[in-house]
């Protein structure tokens, strides 16, 4: 795996002003992503994860009064370094869709219903690469083919409710590749879709991150997905990251308990349950809610729902414990905080 840095994130904080009271929905979040690799960012529904990526892209509802801070730098083609919290918004432009891009979760409600496919990839095209719109729409029905959609020049001139599912998240891919960015945010691209199709998602994400050597955040929920596909993963509990390590590391040694938890949900720890036991197979869950934004408790903020939790846990903000390859923010097993 390269060593190019494509993206960091340091210390992000992003809050959500409403009736007079400053919410903090992201907390100190620190993401690194290098050239070729894939972070998976995981958690469960409410997080922080999507809310993260939105703010990496600068694309936080306008309805809203938000607020950001931290240090996030996006290393462009040439080496440039861009602080894209406060960059202004006419250069943000520039480079989202360009050096940065993402695939969103909806792509029915991201695609505009009332062009066509091949209008909505070619206007991407010559905004950033300055083509003719004779070359752009013939880019755009290269970016069409390379994500294998059948009968591709026909496709170019349909509209989103004429596509399935799948062709529609497959343009989605299509429009944030046409540019070939240096940093593709994925934000749970296979949700909707069934299993066949999403395993032909993932590999055709696969191929074209590896013949353009991008960076991938991969946005999900789903575990079992983030150990075929991910490098590294970073765990989201009540908007921080609560543990960050490599795949195999993760899963065979989570220091976290919230992470044991999201790992003993999956399927194949209860068919290994009951390998061990001789009794039917019963899925775990995690006992309890994630707490409201508004009203976190002292300290962990998993410390309620943890079976482990103690006195100390309720002390304060708990600091990253671990070695650097693989840290976590808990008391138990403690070693000395990293700075």
């Amino acid at each position: 795996m390269s060593q190019d840095l494509r993206l960091l994130v340091q210390g992000l904080h992003t809050r959500l002003q409403h009736d007079g009271r400053e919410t903090a929905l992201v907390r100190g979040v620190d993401l690194r992503l290098h050239a070729g690799e894939t972070l998976a960012l995981v958690g469960e529904s409410g997080s922080g994860k999507s809310l993260t990526a939105l703010t990496l892209m600068r694309l936080l509802a306008r309805d809203a009064r938000w607020s950001w801070d931290g240090q996030v730098e996006l290393v462009d083609a040439d080496g440039q370094h861009h602080d894209l919290l406060r960059l202004p918004e006419a250069q943000i432009r520039r480079l989202r869709g360009h050096q940065m891009a993402m695939i969103f979760q909806e792509p029915m409600s991201c695609l505009n219903p009332v062009l066509t496919v091949g209008q909505q990839i070619a206007e991407s095209v010559r905004l950033h690469l300055g083509l003719s719109p004779a070359a752009a729409r013939q880019r755009a029905l290269q970016a069409l083919e390379e994500v294998e959609i059948a009968a591709a020049r026909q496709r170019l001139d349909e509209y989103p409710h004429q596509l399935s599912g799948g062709m529609r998240q497959r343009v989605m891919i299509a429009m944030a590749m046409v540019c070939a960015p240096r940093v593709l945010i994925a934000d749970e691209p296979t949700t909707a879709l069934d299993v066949t199709i999403a395993a032909q998602i993932l590999a055709l994400m696969r191929r074209l991150q590896e013949a353009n050597g991008m960076a991938v955040l991969f946005i999900t929920h789903h575990l079992g997905v983030v150990a075929h596909y991910a490098d590294r993963v970073s765990v989201m509990y009540a908007g921080r990251v609560v543990e960050s390590a490599d795949v195999p590391r993760l899963f065979a040694q989570p220091s976290h308990p919230y992470t044991r938890g999201l790992l003993e949900c999956l399927p194949g720890r209860a068919r290994q349950r009951a390998l061990a036991t001789g009794q039917a197979p019963v899925l775990l869950d995690i006992p309890g809610q994630a707490p409201s934004m508004q009203d976190l408790p002292e300290g962990c903020a998993f410390a309620p729902r943890c079976p482990q939790a103690h006195a100390r846990c309720g002390a304060g903000e708990v600091p990253w414990q671990g070695a650097p390859e693989h840290r976590y923010r808990c008391w138990l097993n403690a070693t000395e905080g990293l700075a």
